[in-house]
C-alpha cells in the first residue's frame, strides 16, 4: 500500500537506474553560471569524496548506478543530468550552450549507443538534457530562458510522444529547470516560484496545487536540485525547512553534502541521470 500521511499521498518508490561520472577531472576553470569562481576553484578530492557518498546513498536504497567513463578536459561532465534525457528507453541527446561543454553532449550519446539503447536521437536544437526536461507520469516539463533553446522543446515532443509543458525561467541563479524544481513522484513537485516568470508560476499552480513551494534560503543552497524516487528525497544536507516540509509530507529524506560540486552550480540531481527504460 501507498504510504499515507494525514492529507498527503506518498507515492510507491521503486528501483531507480542512474547514470553517474565521477568527477576525476573536475575543477572550477571558466564561469559560465554565477555560482562558479575560477578564482576560488574546488578542492577536487573533496569533490571526488562527496560524490561517493552520494552514489553510496543511491545503492543504499537500493538503486542501480551505471558509470560513465569522465573525459579529460571536461571538468562538467560529473553533471551526469545534462547529458540526455531518457523515456521509456528513447534517448533524446544534449547539445550544449557553451562551447566549453560541447564535447559532453557526443560523449553521452556515445555511451547510450555503446550499450544498446535505441532509438537514440542527436538533437538538432540546443538542449542540456534533465538539466532542463525533468519527467512525470504523463508529461514533461521543459525549462527555457537561459540553456534550452525553446524550440527543443517542439523536438523533444516529437520524438519521446510525450506531452512537453514550457516554463520560462528568470533568475540567472537558477539556470537550468533542475535547480528550481523537482518531481516529488509521477503527479506532483516542489519548487521555487522565484525562478519562473509571472506566467509559468501560474502554469505551475494550475497543474500542481498542492506542490511543495520552496523558499529561496532553501532554494539558494540548491535544495532544489533533489532526486525522489517516490518515497526517499536526496537532497543537499543545507536545505533545512524543505527538508521538514517533505517530512511533513510523509517523505523520508535522505541528506547529502555536495558543496565542493555546488561551486560549479551542482547538486544531487545535476550528478544524476535517470535513466526510463
Amino acid at each position: 500500500m501507498p504510504i499515507l500521511t494525514t492529507t498527503f499521498l506518498v507515492g510507491f518508490s521503486m528501483t531507480r537506474h542512474y547514470l553517474m561520472c565521477r568527477p576525476e577531472y573536475f575543477s572550477v576553470e571558466y564561469a559560465i553560471n554565477p555560482w562558479m569562481d575560477p578564482d576560488a576553484g574546488a578542492d577536487r578530492e573533496v569533490a571526488i569524496r562527496q560524490w561517493e557518498g552520494l552514489k553510496s546513498a543511491y545503492e543504499a536504497l537500493g538503486h542501480r548506478v551505471s558509470l560513465i567513463d569522465p573525459v579529460e578536459g571536461l571538468p562538467d561532465m560529473v553533471f551526469a543530468a545534462n547529458g540526455a534525457l531518457v523515456v521509456g528507453g528513447r534517448v533524446y541527446g544534449a547539445r550544449f550552450t557553451h562551447p566549453e561543454r560541447a564535447a559532453e553532449g557526443p560523449a553521452y550519446l556515445d555511451w547510450f549507443v555503446r550499450n544498446g539503447y535505441d532509438p537514440v536521437h542527436a538533437a538538432a536544437f540546443t538542449n542540456e538534457g534533465e538539466g532542463d526536461f525533468l519527467t512525470l507520469d504523463h508529461l514533461v516539463l521543459a525549462g527555457t530562458g537561459f540553456r534550452t533553446d525553446v524550440v527543443a522543446h517542439g523536438e523533444a515532443q516529437e520524438f519521446l510522444g510525450r506531452p512537453v509543458v514550457s516554463l520560462r525561467l528568470v533568475d540567472p541563479r537558477f539556470y537550468h529547470l533542475d535547480t528550481a524544481l523537482f518531481p516529488l513522484n509521477g503527479h506532483n513537485v516542489a519548487y521555487f516560484p522565484g525562478a519562473f516568470s509571472k506566467g509559468s508560476q501560474e502554469v505551475l499552480r494550475n497543474l500542481f496545487p498542492d506542490a511543495v513551494v520552496a523558499d529561496e534560503d532553501d532554494a539558494t543552497v540548491l535544495g532544489l536540485n533533489a532526486v525522489s524516487d517516490g518515497t526517499h528525497v536526496v537532497i543537499n544536507s543545507e536545505a533545512a525547512g524543505l527538508q521538514l516540509e517533505l517530512k511533513r509530507r510523509g517523505f523520508e529524506v535522505v541528506p547529502v553534502e555536495l558543496s565542493e560540486l555546488r561551486k560549479s552550480g551542482g547538486g544531487p540531481k545535476c550528478c544524476t541521470l535517470e535513466i526510463r527504460e
